[in-house]
Protein backbone atom coordinates (compact mmCIF):
# COMPACT_ATOMS: atom_id res chain seq x y z
CA UNK A 1 0.00 0.00 0.00
CA UNK A 2 2.84 2.18 0.86
CA UNK A 3 4.13 1.73 -2.54
CA UNK A 4 0.92 2.67 -3.95
CA UNK A 5 0.58 5.70 -2.30
CA UNK A 6 4.19 6.85 -3.47
CA UNK A 7 3.10 6.14 -6.91
CA UNK A 8 0.05 8.12 -6.62
CA UNK A 9 1.98 11.19 -4.75
CA UNK A 10 4.91 11.02 -7.96
CA UNK A 11 2.61 11.19 -10.36
CA UNK A 12 0.18 14.01 -8.87
CA UNK A 13 3.59 15.99 -8.77
CA UNK A 14 4.57 15.28 -11.89
CA UNK A 15 1.28 16.28 -13.30
CA UNK A 16 0.93 19.48 -11.61
CA UNK A 17 4.19 20.76 -12.79
CA UNK A 18 2.85 19.87 -16.14
CA UNK A 19 0.21 21.68 -15.77
CA UNK A 20 2.14 24.69 -14.70
CA UNK A 21 4.88 24.68 -17.77
CA UNK A 22 2.42 23.42 -20.46
CA UNK A 23 -0.02 27.27 -18.98
CA UNK A 24 2.98 29.20 -19.16
CA UNK A 25 4.09 27.77 -22.62
CA UNK A 26 0.79 28.71 -23.92
CA UNK A 27 0.43 31.71 -25.65
CA UNK A 28 -2.55 33.97 -23.69
CA UNK A 29 -5.74 34.62 -25.55
CA UNK A 30 -5.42 37.40 -23.41
CA UNK A 31 -2.53 39.13 -24.69
CA UNK A 32 -4.53 39.36 -28.08
CA UNK A 33 -7.20 40.75 -26.78
CA UNK A 34 -5.60 44.26 -26.49
CA UNK A 35 -4.54 44.11 -29.99
CA UNK A 36 -7.85 43.12 -30.97
CA UNK A 37 -9.34 45.63 -29.81
CA UNK A 38 -7.20 48.78 -30.18
CA UNK A 39 -7.47 48.13 -33.90
CA UNK A 40 -11.03 48.49 -33.58
CA UNK A 41 -11.53 45.11 -35.73
CA UNK A 42 -12.00 42.79 -32.61
CA UNK A 43 -14.77 40.24 -32.63
CA UNK A 44 -15.99 38.11 -29.63
CA UNK A 45 -14.70 35.46 -31.57
CA UNK A 46 -11.21 37.20 -31.54
CA UNK A 47 -10.75 37.86 -28.11
CA UNK A 48 -12.37 34.64 -26.73
CA UNK A 49 -10.72 32.12 -29.80
CA UNK A 50 -12.94 29.78 -31.35
CA UNK A 51 -14.69 27.03 -30.06
CA UNK A 52 -13.63 23.58 -31.48
CA UNK A 53 -10.16 25.03 -31.84
CA UNK A 54 -7.28 23.11 -29.79
CA UNK A 55 -4.00 22.53 -30.68
CA UNK A 56 -0.97 20.47 -28.98
CA UNK A 57 -0.73 22.66 -25.96
CA UNK A 58 -4.54 22.78 -24.79
CA UNK A 59 -4.92 19.09 -25.20
CA UNK A 60 -1.99 17.80 -23.23
CA UNK A 61 -2.58 20.51 -20.67
CA UNK A 62 -6.42 19.39 -20.43
CA UNK A 63 -4.72 15.93 -19.43
CA UNK A 64 -2.34 16.62 -17.67
CA UNK A 65 -4.85 18.88 -14.99
CA UNK A 66 -7.27 15.86 -15.40
CA UNK A 67 -5.05 13.38 -14.86
CA UNK A 68 -4.08 16.06 -11.32
CA UNK A 69 -7.31 16.14 -10.28
CA UNK A 70 -7.75 11.94 -10.76
CA UNK A 71 -4.51 11.72 -8.55
CA UNK A 72 -6.15 14.28 -5.82
CA UNK A 73 -9.11 12.76 -5.69
CA UNK A 74 -7.23 8.83 -5.28
CA UNK A 75 -5.17 10.86 -2.33
CA UNK A 76 -8.15 11.89 -0.74
CA UNK A 77 -10.02 8.50 -0.87
CA UNK A 78 -6.62 6.34 0.41
CA UNK A 79 -6.61 9.16 3.65
CA UNK A 80 -10.17 9.08 4.25
CA UNK A 81 -10.12 4.90 4.05
CA UNK A 82 -6.84 4.41 6.27
CA UNK A 83 -7.36 3.92 10.01
CA UNK A 84 -4.05 5.92 11.31
CA UNK A 85 -4.36 9.48 10.89
CA UNK A 86 -2.28 12.02 12.08
CA UNK A 87 1.23 11.27 13.61
CA UNK A 88 1.48 7.97 15.39
CA UNK A 89 4.27 7.62 17.35
CA UNK A 90 2.90 4.50 19.43
CA UNK A 91 5.51 2.02 18.26
CA UNK A 92 8.91 4.69 18.98
CA UNK A 93 10.90 3.27 21.35
CA UNK A 94 12.70 5.74 23.89
CA UNK A 95 16.48 4.92 24.31
CA UNK A 96 16.46 5.59 27.89
CA UNK A 97 13.54 6.83 30.47
CA UNK A 98 13.56 10.08 30.53
CA UNK A 99 15.53 12.25 33.12
CA UNK A 100 13.54 13.85 35.29
CA UNK A 101 14.89 16.23 38.25
CA UNK A 102 13.31 16.90 41.57
CA UNK A 103 13.77 20.95 42.83
CA UNK A 104 13.65 21.18 46.15
CA UNK A 105 10.60 23.21 47.91
CA UNK A 106 11.85 26.11 49.35
CA UNK A 107 12.13 26.69 53.00
CA UNK A 108 8.58 27.58 54.67
CA UNK A 109 8.02 31.43 55.04
CA UNK A 110 6.09 33.65 57.62
CA UNK A 111 3.77 35.37 55.07
CA UNK A 112 1.79 37.49 57.68
CA UNK A 113 3.26 41.25 57.29
CA UNK A 114 5.29 42.25 60.11
CA UNK A 115 3.40 44.65 62.21
CA UNK A 116 5.55 48.54 62.13
CA UNK A 117 7.91 49.49 64.82
CA UNK A 118 6.33 52.66 66.85
CA UNK A 119 9.77 53.36 67.52
CA UNK A 120 11.07 53.92 64.26
CA UNK A 121 7.83 55.78 63.01
CA UNK A 122 8.09 60.13 62.97
CA UNK A 123 6.57 62.04 65.55
CA UNK A 124 4.64 64.79 64.86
Amino acid sequence: MEAFKTVIWIVNIISALSVIVLVLLQHGKGADAGATFGSGSGSAQGVFGSGGNANFLSRSTAIAATVFFATCMAMVYIHSNTTRHGLDFSTVRQSQPAQTQTVPAPAHTNTTPAAPNPASSPQQ
